[in-house]
């Protein structure tokens, strides 16, 4: 898997994540995202603090549902086992990064 695979499995997660909340929602958060915060849709991956941040703003505490949800989608993409993750206090950024190490790091790259 090369990095741009996986941005793009990864904007394939958020997608699906977020459509989890329903279409209407899910246009409106990335709508929100690019007009008010300034994070364009397929810059996310590369920009996952912003987005992180952008999230808090608009959630404040419903943001680690959110980011479960993502997370999710995108171990499910992945075909990598979720396992207990859903009752863990994850930190979604850790998280993506250390998916993109253990993906980078299998001699795939």
């Amino acid at each position: 898997m090369t990095s741009k695979d996986f941005q793009k499995t990864f904007l394939e997660a958020l997608e699906e994540g977020l459509s989890s909340l329903g279409e209407s929602p899910k246009q409106a958060i990335l709508f929100h995202l690019e007009n008010s915060f300034k994070i364009k849709r397929e810059e996310i991956p590369r920009n996952l603090t912003e987005f992180k941040k952008a999230l808090e703003k608009i959630f404040g505490p419903g943001t680690p549902y959110l980011e479960k949800l993502i997370l999710k989608k995108l171990y499910d993409k992945l075909n990598l086992e979720w396992g207990n993750l859903e009752t863990e206090n994850l930190d979604f950024l850790n998280s993506v990064e250390n998916l993109k190490k253990l993906l980078f790091s299998s001699g795939d790259a």
